[in-house]
């Protein structure tokens, strides 16, 4: 089995064949650009992308958006944590963070796929907290500041990508996914 994985991310395909791969779901990037609605929800965003470029391609394929939420910042970044990083970074996000003793973090993926008759979100979440440094070298993003309740031990940017997947957003998120995928659906592309 395959799908089409909208992004044009190698560091997400690459976390999304870590999981989908044990399935035997073989994940081939789809390098469209999506267009992007500004929304609070990624749910909403993931879901839009995903229904724009099926119109385009019409073949089964998958979105992905990510929301990093910081309890002491109010939630900020929230679904603009793309542009976020973008515009500040990890330096920036430990700017604002400084002086601040509730780390508490959640990091929230929408998996969202469509078909020509189906479109179903999965949801993803990891609980964790924004540690007091950058550590890692690996991952992408928020990685090396972003450390799992579940793994306390590590930030992502710390862990391999089969390490991270175990206990990311974005692979609880693809996990949940892949189960459903080959229990329920057929279509080839």
């Amino acid at each position: 089995m395959k799908i089409l994985f909208a992004t044009s991310n190698r560091n997400k395909l690459k976390e999304a064949n870590a999981v989908l791969s044990k399935y035997g779901i073989k994940v081939e990037m789809l390098n469209k650009r999506k267009l992007e609605i500004q929304s609070d929800n990624i749910e909403e965003i993931a879901k839009y992308s995903a229904l724009e470029l099926f119109k385009e391609v019409k073949a089964p394929l998958i979105t992905e958006d990510s929301a990093l939420s910081i309890k002491a910042l109010n939630g900020f970044p929230g679904p603009y944590s793309a542009y976020v990083f973008k515009t500040i970074g990890n330096k920036g996000i430990l700017k604002l963070m400084e002086n601040k003793l509730n780390r508490e973090s959640v990091f929230k993926a929408a998996v969202f796929f469509c078909s020509s008759n189906i479109q179903k979100c999965f949801i993803g979440v990891t609980k964790g907290k924004i540690a007091f440094e950058e550590r890692g070298k690996f991952g992408f993003g928020f990685d090396p500041i972003f450390i799992p309740d579940d793994y306390p031990k590590k930030t992502f940017g710390e862990m391999s990508i089969e390490e991270k997947s175990l206990y990311s957003h974005r692979g609880k998120a693809m996990v949940k996914f892949a189960k459903w995928y080959i229990k329920n659906y057929k279509e080839e592309i």
